[in-house]
């Protein structure tokens, strides 16, 4: 079964976004995380974010886990909130 990992942020602005794409679209994959798909949620009205990361395994989560929790304060889009681990119930592609 697929497993989401999902963070939220706050301090989140608008121009932090726009630099997290950047990187994203230029940058490569961070080294040991074995993520299927990441999705980056906005609001930024309440400079919130969320951060859906899926993997395909546990065992694909726990080094992702790994990895994301060791990455430096300034590579996130903004202050940590919560991180919470889920079970993907399901998945629809349009």
């Amino acid at each position: 079964m697929a497993l989401a990992r999902v963070v939220s942020f706050e301090g989140v602005t608008r121009e932090r976004i726009e630099e997290l794409k950047r990187e994203m679209a230029e940058g490569e994959r961070p080294e040991g995380l074995p993520a299927s798909e990441l999705i980056v949620l906005h609001d930024p009205e309440s400079e919130k974010s969320l951060a859906i990361v899926f993997f395909e395994s546990e065992d694909d989560y726990k080094q992702g886990d790994e990895t994301l929790n060791a990455m430096p304060a300034g590579d996130t889009p903004g202050r940590r909130t919560s991180v919470t681990k889920y079970d993907v119930a399901h998945r629809m592609a349009g």
